[in-house]
Parts: structure tokens; C-alpha cells; sequence
């Protein structure tokens, strides 16, 4: 059914070539220089298990413009604190435990929509049980997590204000014939509908910078979550343009994931997007519309209806819908399928006017409009690119832009531009629509926002960082 993602993954099984690559690059907005790096995500990030040794305590977090910021989080066992908490990814019918306790001077707890969880120890709390303040006594949550999807975590006391502080985190859970190295088993849901090649998770929250400051000196009387003002925007714990680096760079050890999205033309890229925080966010999607297919962990259609229609490639739940903005809802979850071909464009991706491309022979054995080796769209084969590119004097060039209109061809570029796209893909922003959230206390560009690339199949599809 999916015959370009089964070659890329024999090539991959038999190279067995782990890439990364990191650049020293100037970002879109200025001179300062970060490390932007390619990475497959046919998993999300995250610790994988049954068992989990949560402690919730303080830290601090940087931003984009460089403050740090006063937070709580969730560590797992010895690992840093963190925000989110960890992403939390188990099988289906497993039975999961968290264990809870409190470094904070408040106490805390967990619940997780979804699930059925059993609370036990602690102390009684207004929604579950809690970990009273004494950094010992623990509270132990226990769910069978019986269904696949993509769910959240997030504190169940004082949430006003222990939400706001950092405490919430991503669950994901996979189903049971889940084989991440088998391109016919990597499915968010256990069938073809929600199939895909690269997984990315966008857990989106805010963040309110003076209620950080008085949490950090004690002032807990002067916080008033009603007059909540967030000036911080997060996509997986990080601000624009920290949500473009790796995951688990050295420098943000309490932000260890990145929201960078790589794929290639043609491939399917499973979004799960999260409301973290108590405010609605656009997420909006440069490039092309995604079909979301599943709400708060279930497929868009009934057990008992098979019903499937064709999407930009594969097949997505009939009941799908399209769109290219989806507002991300407090408390909901969003899992969708994007995918990129360049079909109707209207001329050759590829160039119309080399003559090598046009030598090459075009093959399409399954007969889904698109050339078997490099995704082309048949209809455009050769067709010219529709506009007289203005000279090198005439533009303004930005850092990922390759000198080239065609995809996968690099073109003639000043020295120092083009740094942040080496392979020549199609580079596209994706970010909230609410533009105020496009920055960094007041600084544009930040916030959440994160970039894209499409690169061309010909392209070693991305892989995990070593």
C-alpha cells in the first residue's frame, strides 16, 4: 500500500546509516547562531515503560530572548526536572503506575484524562488523591491503558496555578501491532488510516512571567491567576527559535524537545498536537492542509465503521477533517496527518527545463498519479516554473532559501545564505495564527512558532539523532 515508504526503510534497514547533521546557522531574524539539526522522528521522543518515579520540584527555563524563568516540572526518576514533564509512552492494555511525590511548597497531584486511575497513599485531594508537600510521602496513580491515541497529563490541584507553573506532560500510547521499524505497523491507531512516516508531537502552552517571579520569591499571597498574562509561548517546552534545535541539546537541560519537523515529499507525518495551558492556540500550517483524524485519543470514526476515503497519500478515517489551522483546545488533544506532494502546483518540481530530468525515466507501477522514485507529480513533468526569478541584486535572501525553486536542487547563493537548508527542501513555517504569540515578551519573531522542511525523496529520509 505504501510502496515509497517501504523502499526508504529497506534503504534504511540495509545502509544502516544514523545522520545527523548540525549547522551553525543564522536564523531568519538576526545574526544569532544556533545549532538546527536533521532528525528523523519515526518516534517521538519521551520514556518508554510501566513503571514511573515522578518527583515535582522546581527549576528554571530559558527562552528565546534569553531570560530564565522560574518553573515546576516533573523529573522522572534521576532525570532533570522538566518542561513538559516527560512524554510518557506505553503500549496498549498495559497497566501503568505513577509514583508521586512533592518538592514543591505546595501539594500536588496528577490526573489523566481518558483512563480510569486508581490513587492510592498521599492524601485525600479535591479530584484525586495528593502528594502532600514533605518531598517523602507518595501517592500512587495506577490506569490500564486500554486504548491507543495521543492523551495528557496535567496537575489536578491548585491547577490555577500549578498548571501555569509547568505541571502537565504528553502520554502517548501505542497500539498493540505498534513496530516503529515496520513501515506497514507504524500506526497511531492500529490500522492504514493512521499510518505514517515521521511523528511529531506539538504540546502547546503559555506561560505568565510575572506570576514565575513572585512563585520564585514566595510571594504565593500576591499571585492572582485570574489576571493571568502570558508573554511566553511554548511548543514542547521551548520558545521560538529554540523550538527549531534538537532534542536534548546540552544547553536547555530542563527543555529536552525539539519541535523541527523534517520529511520528504510524499511521505505521511502524524502531528499529535496537545492544549498544554488554559489558552486556545491556532496552530497554523504553512505548506499544505493536514486531515486531523483522531480528538482526544479517538479515531474519527466509529468501531464498527471501516469507512476510509484517499488523502494526499494514503488513506485517512472517512470522518476527517481538513483544514489548515487547527485551533489547539486547553485540556484536548489533536492527532492529524500532513503530507506534502507538490501535486497541482501546476509545473515541474524538479525543473522542467534540465535536460537530465527530462531524460529520466518516469514510473508510477501503482498508479497514484506520482513517480515511484521521487514523488513527482506526473501531470507536471516538464511543465516551466511560471515566473522570471528576479536577479541576486533584486532579493532579499533568507536562510533557507537554496538559491533554487526546485526542489532538491541547490541554485547560486551569496556567500554566508542558504545555511539553514543544505539539501535544497521546501522550507515552510508552521505557527500559532494569534500572532501575539509569535513572541518573546513583547519580542518578534519567538513564541510558537517552529519551521519545516520538505526535502526531496532523492534525500536519505531523516533519521534519529545518534
Amino acid at each position: 500500500m505504501f510502496p515509497l515508504r517501504e523502499r526508504k526503510y529497506m534503504n534504511k534497514l540495509f545502509q544502516h546509516i544514523m545522520r545527523s547533521l548540525t549547522l551553525a546557522v543564522a536564523l531568519l531574524w538576526g545574526a544569532a547562531s544556533v545549532a538546527l539539526a536533521m532528525h528523523g522522528n519515526v518516534e517521538v521522543a519521551g520514556v518508554t515503560g510501566t513503571d514511573f518515579q515522578f518527583t515535582a520540584r522546581s527549576g528554571y527555563i530559558t527562552t528565546g530572548d534569553g531570560n530564565n524563568v522560574y518553573f515546576w516540572g516533573y523529573a522522572n526518576g534521576s532525570s532533570a526536572v522538566q518542561y513538559p514533564g516527560p512524554t510518557l509512552i506505553v503500549s496498549e492494555g498495559a497497566t501503568v503506575t505513577i509514583r508521586l511525590v512533592s518538592q514543591l511548597p505546595e501539594a500536588t497531584s496528577l490526573v489523566i484524562p481518558g483512563f480510569s486511575v486508581t490513587a492510592t497513599g498521599g492524601q485525600p485531594g479535591l479530584l484525586t488523591r495528593e502528594a502532600p508537600a514533605d518531598g517523602v510521602t507518595a501517592v500512587t496513580y495506577t490506569f490500564v491503558a486500554d486504548r491507543p491515541g495521543t492523551f495528557t497529563y496535567y496537575s489536578g490541584t491548585h491547577s490555577d496555578l500549578q498548571v501555569e507553573m509547568g505541571l502537565l506532560g504528553a502520554l502517548i500510547v501505542r497500539p498493540t501491532n505498534f513496530n516503529a521499524m515496520d513501515p506497514m505497523l507504524r500506526t497511531a491507531y492500529g490500522d492504514a488510516r493512521s499510518a505514517y512516516d515521521q511523528e511529531y508531537l506539538y504540546l502547546l502552552s503559555e506561560m505568565d512571567l510575572e506570576t514565575h517571579i513572585r512563585a520564585e520569591k514566595g510571594l504565593f499571597s500576591e499571585i492572582d491567576t485570574s489576571r493571568f498574562w502570558p508573554v511566553y509561548w511554548f511548543i514542547n517546552g521551548r520558545t521560538a527559535p529554540d523550538t527549531m534545535l534538537s532534542d536534548n541539546v546540552s544547553w536547555l537541560p530542563n527543555q529536552p524537545y525539539g519541535a523541527m519537523t523534517m520529511m520528504n515529499a510524499g511521505e505521511r507525518v502524524l502531528m499529535r498536537m496537545i492544549g498544554g495551558g488554559r489558552d486556545l492556540h491556532p496552530f497554523h500550517t504553512h505548506g499544505n492542509n493536514f486531515d486531523q483524524i483522531a480528538r482526544d485519543g479517538w479515531l474519527l470514526a466509529t468501531p464498527t465503521d471501516l469507512g476510509t476515503r484517499t488523502a494526499e497519500v494514503g488513506v485517512i478515517p472517512d470522518k476527517s477533517i481538513s483544514d489548515f489551522t487547527q485551533t489547539v483546545v486547553p485540556g484536548a488533544t489533536h492527532d492529524a496527518i500532513f503530507a506534502w506532494t507538490g501535486r497541482g502546483l501546476g509545473w515541474d518540481i524538479y525543473d522542467g527545463s534540465n535536460p537530465n530530468h527530462m531524460m529520466a525515466t518516469l514510473v508510477d507501477a501503482n498508479l497514484d498519479g506520482f513517480d515511484d522514485n521521487t514523488y513527482e507529480y506526473i501531470a507536471d513533468h516538464g511543465k516551466p516554473f511560471p515566473v522570471i526569478l528576479p536577479g541576486q541584486q533584486e532579493v532579499t535572501f533568507g536562510a533557507f532559501y537554496s538559491g533554487s525553486p526546485f526542489l532538491g536542487a541547490a541554485g547560486s547563493l551569496p556567500p554566508g545564505e542558504g545555511g539553514n537548508n543544505p539539501n535544497s527542501g521546501f522550507a515552510f513555517m508552521w505557527h500559532s495564527h494569534n500572532e501575539k504569540e509569535m513572541t518573546n515578551n513583547d519580542i518578534f519573531p519567538g513564541g510558537l512558532m517552529t519551521m519545516v522542511i520538505v526535502e526531496a525523496p532523492v534525500v536519505e529520509a531523516p533519521m534519529p539523532m545518534p
